[in-house]
């Protein structure tokens, strides 16, 4: 298993924000100690220019670059957030290499990317790298589905894969909850909202609805966007996942047999480390 790390991504915080350094300095140092699973590490070095230009317009790039006033009261303007967010879109690029050469890869960087809509940061996020490369799998011909386990709803994401050609887009979610979007399915974007406070069952049949809309659209990659905020114990949401869930949800991925990018997305409990790694067992361990 491969982990696409940079500790640069922890350069930036705002203090009392959820969307912490921590989240990623405790994975590192977490997964480095543990003895379960043979991880090898690697930086992204890929240049993400090309492929963020597919998605989102160069006036969008210019005003990351230059923010002084916040997106919004969750998303601030971070000193160099532009640089921070291209090597998001850098690590799932080098996850996305991986896969083609028959290697898992694990996306382990900060910001996440899913609310990112085409022209708008918000909900933490800059640059959409799930649906950047889900896009580029599409432009070279072949057919991917992104499927989105995070609690909150990626309504960048399906923003901009709807009716894209050779793209298709599952999500489970909280409902309602932030960004208050997915109620519903359309065109190529199937949608499985769950209840605030649902048992662990109803969120994994979520999860298993969406997968088998994934796999009946027959792609050639997966894309996932891992959020690790439904967990019982996460801060953000009101949902009931355990440790065991996410390492389901990994088996259940790797039993597809397709090749697949994960990249983390939420996840703001103190044990967000530990749910990493169980989903990264389940993906080691169901293949």
């Amino acid at each position: 298993m491969l982990i696409i790390t940079d500790e640069a991504c922890q350069d930036y915080h705002r203090e009392g924000h959820p969307e912490r350094p921590q989240r990623i300095g405790a994975s590192i140092e977490f997964l480095r100690r543990q003895e379960v699973l043979t991880l090898d590490w690697r930086r992204p070095e890929l240049d993400p220019s090309a492929a963020i230009a597919r998605l989102h317009p160069a006036a969008h790039l210019e005003r990351l670059e230059a923010a002084r006033a916040d997106f919004d009261a969750d998303t601030p303007a971070h000193h160099d957030i532009a640089a921070h967010a291209r090597r998001s879109v850098s690590g799932a690029l080098e996850a996305l290499a991986a896969a083609d050469r028959g290697e898992r890869a694990f996306v382990l960087l900060r910001p996440p990317g899913h609310h990112a809509l085409a022209a708008e940061a918000m909900g933490f996020c800059y640059l959409n790298q799930a649906a950047i490369v889900t896009a580029t799998v599409a432009a070279g011909g072949r057919r991917a589905a992104l499927i989105d386990f995070d609690v909150h709803h990626g309504n960048g994401s399906e923003a901009l894969l709807l009716g894209r050609d050779g793209c298709f887009y599952a999500s489970v979610h909280q409902y309602p909850a932030y960004p208050g979007t997915g109620a519903q399915s359309r065109a190529n974007c199937s949608n499985h909202p769950i209840r605030p406070g649902s048992a662990a069952r109803v969120y994994a049949d979520g999860f298993r609805a969406a997968l088998d809309a994934v796999l009946d659209f027959r792609p050639d990659m997966l894309v996932v966007s891992a959020g690790f905020d439904a967990y019982r114990g996460d801060p953000l949401a009101q949902e009931n996942l355990e440790a065991e869930d996410y390492r389901d949800f990994g088996a259940l991925l790797a039993a597809t047999g397709l090749p697949l990018v994960s990249l983390l997305e939420g996840g703001y409990s103190e044990e967000l480390p530990q749910l990493i790694l169980a989903y990264l067992e389940g993906l080691e361990g169901g293949a």
